[in-house]
């Protein structure tokens, strides 16, 4: 006989502990390089917006009142401290109770988003805010994540019984959230959701004569945006110069990419960028724009490393998952996430046409941090995997 935990020849003995808190457990079974990576993100947001705070400020500041130059970073570290505790209640959840708080979010939140042009706001030529009393959210940057769960709940369900009519279902969900998007109008976020209804599809096994047709229908639809959609035309013909007076000088794009490159590779230095007060929302759409000035294109290589690293490690935990539902679940939210971050990077590295959209808890925004704090809980309670494979001492032959 031998004890638990003692090294017997031939064989290698590990000790499980027979019990353990709910705290514990969550902290075994969960991804901790993919919490830190987010947090490391978190970090280098309030730097960053601290550093486009004054922008922001000046902006909005009159001959009367003076804005405080750090207000936004004041109001982006209360936002954190909300959202990273949401983040990591949720990933403690089980994997069924994510999933039906995910459902439950998605529907609510989808009926916020058709009180929208009743009852919300126009900020910048976009009715896309609903005012609460001290508070405005973006429905939509809420739906994301929770509907991408949503759809690879439906999806999932296929592989149970192929009668059922998911695909059409979804489908029709998702191109009545595109609609009520376009009208706002939000073309940035339409593509996220049509592109991530996209992915889940070529995952669930959608068969290749209907990737290919999906494929032109897209090309078709950017088509028709151009033709029909002011919005998306001007935003287009803006990126291209067509159209464009040689007295209104350079446009957003092309202010951004100034901006970026001027610090070089290291930097002019924190608090020392000036083409930063040229740029519109500088502490929001271009704040990628922002670090490059000041901390120098080596560190916005390093911040799209970080979002690398992150898709990485997700696709790399699903290597050897087995439930359909989860492998959904999780590569939808990655691409939600990674999608986002690249466009918006290559907006401001005048690669793409401005779309208004945020850099993921990098740029200032509450509704943005706390959609992005739901999303990565969802996203860690469904990568959670238990170290242990049962709860009593666990004995293996060593060859010996």
């Amino acid at each position: 006989m031998f004890r638990a935990g003692e090294l017997v020849k031939g064989f290698k003995t590990r000790t499980v502990p027979r019990e353990r808190t709910a705290l514990a457990i969550w902290f075994w079974e969960i991804d901790r390089v993919l919490l830190s990576l987010i947090v490391a993100l978190m970090a280098i947001g309030l730097v960053a917006v601290a550093a486009a705070s004054p922008v922001a400020a000046i902006d909005r500041s009159t001959a009367q009142v003076a804005v405080n130059p750090l207000i936004y970073f004041y109001r982006q570290l209360i936002w954190v401290f909300i959202g990273l505790p949401i983040m990591l209640v949720i990933s403690m959840l089980p994997r069924p109770q994510a999933r039906r708080l995910a459902i439950f979010l998605a529907v609510f939140f989808f009926l916020m988003l058709l009180f929208v042009p009743l009852l919300g706001s126009t900020v910048n030529g976009a009715k896309r805010w609903i005012d609460l009393p001290g508070f405005r959210f973006q429905p939509s940057e809420f739906l994301k994540p929770v509907y991408v769960v949503t759809l690879a709940w439906l999806l999932s369900l296929r592989a149970k019984d192929q009668s059922l009519p998911v695909m059409p279902l979804t489908g029709a969900m998702t191109l009545l959230i595109a609609a009520i998007l376009m009208k706002q109008p939000d073309f940035g976020q339409t593509v996220i959701f049509l592109a991530c209804w996209g992915v889940l599809l070529m995952l669930s096994g959608l068969e290749m004569r209907w990737i290919a047709m999906l494929g032109g229908l897209a090309l078709a639809g950017l088509v028709a945006v151009y033709m029909f959609y002011e919005n998306g035309r001007q935003r287009i013909n803006d990126f291209l110069g067509i159209g464009v007076q040689m007295d209104t000088g350079p446009d957003q794009t092309d202010l951004a990419f100034r901006t970026i490159t001027h610090g070089g590779f290291t930097g002019v230095g924190p608090g020392g960028g000036q083409n930063k007060f040229r740029l519109p929302e500088a502490h929001t759409d271009y704040i990628f724009s922002v670090i490059g000035e000041e901390f120098g294109l080596l560190a916005c290589i390093a911040i799209a490393c970080v979002y690398l690293a992150i898709i990485v490690r997700v696709l790399l935990r699903l290597l050897d998952e087995e439930d359909n539902f989860t492998i959904f679940a999780a590569a939808g939210l990655t691409t939600q996430f990674g999608l986002q971050a690249i466009i918006n990077m290559g907006v401001n590295a005048q690669i793409f046409p401005s779309k208004g959209m945020t850099l993921p808890f990098i740029s200032y925004g509450g509704s943005s941090m706390l959609a992005l704090c739901i999303g990565v809980g969802l996203l860690l309670a469904f990568t959670r995997r238990n170290p242990f494979m049962g709860r009593h001492t666990v004995v293996k032959w060593s060859g010996r």
